[in-house]
């Protein structure tokens, strides 16, 4: 089976050094996404395209790789061709009726094709050759070359030719890795995590910084939608997850400044930590999921005063949009349920917060916070791979990873559902029950104490994070099935 890769067309215009990083770096990235699903794939790097070609034809493996290649930033769109060595015009019809036939009937149709390199016939001519063949053999609802239902695609290249048997749509954006990296600030909700999406789309090595503010269901909530993103969207990099304990820094606030500036000062202290974890990170920008005026420290006058601390840029992605736009967003990237999931605590609830805020009197409630508390929350601030936050939870908590599912087990496949769909988990002996991960923490109290619950999930991650805080909280039934 082969893949060709067309790509971003901003990769497309840039200069000549440029183009070439780019498509050598998106060709890295995928041979690294792609290997572990096919280790004897091969990649091509070529002036205007990549082409993929796999032996790989199983109906789990394609769909495995096409959700590689539809979320890996810098694809523009997929096409899944047939490709046969050029005889003549009659074969190429032969090919095309053999590859797509079955899916015109019914349906009116289009033949386009696109030719590269000497031949005694030209686009046009394939076109009428393969439509009339098409057309006379195929129980379709004929030709019809403006706004057909099916358009036929044949690419004529040289000594080769292929037809398009299906097209699927990509990313866009920049490939990972052709940007500087940044930090995110992320808490789990709507806003910061379709920010963090939109910097890895465009090509940015996105690191996770989350201010835990004194809960921790939150804190593993935002450490699963984390690994969501970063294993969807970005997992051709490794990045940091770093969590800044807040709790102190939140005290203070409360005890020292007037109520209605505390919703500034916490946005500029969180800066002002995150300024330095983006220096130990060396990463030159931070990104917060803040929007014009949708929350009162939001306001262009209190978004300049926060600004004031930093002399590191602060990326807005979201600054114009609606919120409506941010929730659709969120869906069709598959974090809506985590954000509407997700524990909620807010230590700093103004009753009249400021929308005007004034940098005397920030300075003057500043005065009154002890900096040497900010200093110990940055110092405490831990550092994890995020690919290893699972074992970093295991460490802490005697979970038992089993190979094979145990007699009478129930097997809670904690997947996200559009993972479900693609690759159903079937067991003959054990009954399957599908929880997504994301509702764990609020539905754990439906499991049945008398019953031994095995978690499972793709890569081993999501399951044993959840065995561990499971088992933290006391329920002593929880295992983890991870097949060898």
């Amino acid at each position: 089976m082969k893949f060709v890769v067309k790509l971003f067309p901003e990769i497309i215009i840039k200069s000549k050094p440029v183009r070439k990083k780019f498509i050598k770096q998106l060709r890295d990235n995928l041979r690294k996404l792609l290997r572990p699903i096919d280790p004897e794939l091969e990649i091509l790097r070529e002036w205007d395209r990549i082409t993929i070609d796999t032996r790989c034809d199983d109906e789990a493996s394609v769909a495995a790789m096409l959700a590689v290649l539809r979320n890996t930033p810098g694809i523009a769109h997929v096409i899944e061709v047939a490709e046969y060595p050029l005889v003549d015009v009659h074969d190429i019809y032969e090919k095309t009726r053999e590859a797509v036939g079955d899916s015109l009937q019914g349906k009116t149709f289009a033949v386009r094709c696109k030719r590269t390199g000497s031949h005694d016939f030209n686009s046009g001519e394939v076109e009428r050759y393969v439509g009339g063949g098409l057309n006379q053999h195929v129980p379709s609802a004929g030709v019809k070359l403006k706004n057909p239902d099916e358009v036929v695609r044949i690419e004529v290249r040289h000594d080769q030719f292929c037809v398009v048997k299906r097209r699927h749509e990509g990313l866009g954006g920049y490939p990972i890795g052709t940007v500087d990296s940044v930090v995110s600030l992320i808490s789990g909700g709507f806003d910061s995590t379709v920010s963090s999406y939109m910097t890895m789309k465009r090509g940015m090595r996105t690191h996770f910084c989350f201010f835990n503010l004194g809960g921790r269901e939150h804190e593993v909530g935002v450490k699963e939608v984390a690994l969501y993103l970063w294993q969807k969207f970005g997992a051709s990099h490794r990045v940091k997850f770093i969590t800044v304990p807040f709790e102190d820094v939140v005290a203070e606030i409360l005890k020292n400044v007037d109520n209605s500036q505390m919703g500034v000062v916490l946005k500029r202290m969180m800066l002002r930590a995150a300024e330095r974890v983006a220096a130990e990170l060396e990463s030159p920008a931070l990104v917060t999921g803040e929007a014009v005026s949708q929350v009162s420290s939001q306001t262009l006058t209190n978004l300049s005063i926060i600004d004031q601390v930093t002399d590191t840029l602060v990326l807005r992605p979201l600054i114009t949009a609606d919120k409506l736009d941010i929730i659709n967003t969120a869906a069709r990237i598959g974090t809506e349920q985590f954000a509407a999931n997700m524990p909620e605590y807010c230590g700093v609830i103004s009753v009249k917060p400021t929308t005007r805020a004034r940098p005397e009197r920030i300075a003057h409630e500043e005065a009154k916070f002890d900096f040497a508390v900010l200093e110990r929350a940055i110092a405490a601030a831990r550092y994890s791979n995020i690919d290893q936050l699972a074992d970093e939870e295991v460490s802490h908590t005697d979970v038992e990873v089993l190979p094979i599912p145990l007699a009478e087990a129930v097997i809670l496949d904690v997947r996200h559902p559009d993972e479900v769909d693609r690759q159903p988990l079937k067991l003959e002996r054990n009954a399957v029950q599908c929880l997504p991960f994301y509702e764990l923490h609020k539905r754990c109290s439906e499991l049945d104490s008398n019953t031994v619950y095995q978690l499972y999930c793709d890569k081993g991650v999501m399951s044993r994070l959840h065995a561990a805080h499971l088992l933290d909280q006391g329920y002593t039934n929880i295992k983890v099935y991870r097949p060898s």
